[in-house]
């Protein structure tokens, strides 16, 4: 298939890796003689704009911080959750969409994002995700009612696809020799954004009126779309093709349904009708929507592609993590803020709780290049095992030891240990194994597996402390043997993702034009 760039022109030429020869003929190009007619000098000015380079230290750099400000849309508001249905005068049921919205509109917009990426420009997508997060930010910050605030969550949410599409901005900029840590660090951030987000979010909310979140997340935008416009080159490749405008439709709705049930369960009743129906109409979407991508000729996702050992594997290894990382991020909380009186909780106000939580984001932002130098030595695989097996030890920690403040913290960060190694590794291996012309919608595909995984742990997890609560005063406590559940539960799913990665084939017959350029990073 072929490959163009954002900006080309017309009747360009088709834009490549250069040989010597190429890059001597391009630099004549771009300086052509007195007697060039005016139509030359201007391709060749243009010519010389998408070849030049930025120093790789900043685009990585810029990219970084855009996918941590992506990251804290999905955390911003969980210190205030509890206080909501007093701040809105709303029903507390009811207060739960602007967490599920948020949800909702990242994992379905992700995967979309990613498919516009490869046909129309990386870049250029990201600078919309970025607007509309803006726009989104501004209604939450000038309303005090439910549904405006609720519109407004949906539309930060849709900032996690800026994520997949950082990474295959680095994958398409970067010499191959800074892509590994390069990308370790941005796909990072899906994890560190949210750590280190929840302090600074308590703080805002406690020092300031609860509206100031809002309004910082705007001003952030304007940041990260001043430097993405400005310091990330637009000689991002693409693709020929139509946007399949079908398939987007139906992957929506059968995302929407199935992640409705699965989010609203606990509030609706499992055995519900309108978790059975969402359910069930979800899957029933999917699977017509599966039948459709494998017909349509310039389909949403290449399910074919999709389905390649490597590729499924990966993925459902991301389910688990993501399942891993989530789970921990709803319970720990909890253990520390419940009243010491429970006789579980260590009663901690929700500013010292986040305090406590941030390492686990810095040890992840730290591991980026030490994940990047141990996947080119050992290989992605070996990295993805490694970093699930330290997931799996950390709850077998968390099950035994949770009642000092020190204990927490602890795991805290062996799971930010496990989860920057294991988060570093799958986007390497999705590379590796899917075409340059899908780059962005496979990455996309990834980061819609993680959010599954987060939203299954936010259910699951809630219900598993619900069903095992006592009374204190006018309100449920989680048991420790309710949280002790949950860690063995974290474990096990972390468990899942170690023997799926192992299954993963070290060999695998690649495309003529893989994602990945080949050079010192290993997969196996």
């Amino acid at each position: 298939m072929t490959l163009t760039h954002d900006d080309a022109q017309p009747g360009d030429p088709t834009p490549t890796a250069p040989s010597r020869s190429a890059s001597q003929a391009d630099a004549t190009a771009a300086s052509p003689g007195p007697s060039a007619e005016p139509g030359d000098r201007r391709r060749a000015r243009e010519r010389a704009r998408l070849t030049r380079t930025r120093d790789p230290r900043v685009v990585i750099a810029v990219l970084a911080f855009s996918g941590m400000v992506a990251a804290l849309m999905q955390m911003l508001v969980i210190p205030i959750v509890p206080s909501f249905p007093e701040l809105l005068d709303a029903d507390p049921a009811d207060t739960t969409w602007i967490i599920t919205a948020t949800l909702l509109a990242g994992a379905v917009v992700t995967p979309i994002a990613g498919r516009l990426g490869d046909l129309y420009g990386k870049r250029r997508i990201v600078l919309v995700l970025v607007v509309v997060m803006v726009i989104g930010s501004v209604v939450a910050a000038t309303t005090s009612e439910l549904v405006p605030l609720i519109v407004g969550r949906a539309l930060q949410g849709t900032a996690l696809g800026i994520i997949p599409l950082a990474i295959s901005i680095l994958r398409d900029t970067l010499p191959a020799e800074r892509l590994g840590g390069a990308v370790a660090l941005v796909s990072a951030t899906l994890g560190f954004g949210g750590a280190i987000g929840l302090p600074l979010s308590a703080y805002i909310s406690v020092t300031f009126d609860w509206h100031v979140l809002f309004w910082t997340a705007a001003a952030l935008g304007v940041v990260v779309f001043a430097l993405v416009a400005t310091l990330v080159p637009v000689s991002t490749l693409k693709t020929p093709g139509r946007f399949d405008l079908p398939g987007a439709i139906g992957l929506a709705v059968g995302l929407t349904g199935l992640l409705l049930a699965v989010s609203k369960g606990n509030d609706w009743g499992w055995a519900s009708t309108s978790t059975l129906v969402s359910g069930l109409a979800g899957l029933v979407v999917l699977v017509a929507w599966g039948a459709y991508q494998l017909r349509v000729a310039s389909p949403l996702v290449d399910l074919r592609v999709a389905v390649r050992p490597a590729v499924l594997l990966t993925n459902l290894a991301s389910v688990a993590l993501g399942f891993a990382l989530f789970g921990s991020n709803v319970s720990l909380p909890q253990l520390l803020e419940l009243p010491a009186e429970t006789g579980v909780g260590l009663g901690q106000t929700v500013m010292v709780a986040s305090l406590c939580l941030a390492p686990s984001g810095v040890v992840m932002m730290f591991m980026a290049p030490v994940a990047a130098r141990a996947t080119a030595r050992f290989g992605a695989r070996l990295c993805l095992v490694v970093g699930g097996a330290v997931i799996v030890v950390s709850y077998a920690v968390a099950a035994l030891a949770f009642r000092e403040v020190w204990q927490i913290v602890l795991v805290s960060v062996l799971i930010g240990f496990g989860i920057g190694l294991a988060y570093a590794a799958m986007p390497t291996l999705i590379m590796h194994a899917v075409p340059a012309t899908e780059t962005a919608a496979a990455n996309g595909l990834n980061t819609l597996m993680r959010s599954l995984g987060t939203t299954s742990a936010s259910a699951v997890v809630g219900l598993l402390l619900t069903a095992n609560s006592v009374p204190f005063g006018d309100a449920s406590v989680p048991t420790e043997a309710g949280f002790r559940l949950t860690f063995v539960l974290g474990g096990a799913v972390a468990l899942v993702s170690v023997l799926l990665a192992l299954a993963i084939p070290r060999r695998e017959p690649e495309y003529e034009r893989v994602a990945l350029p080949t050079g010192p990073v290993r997969t196996s």
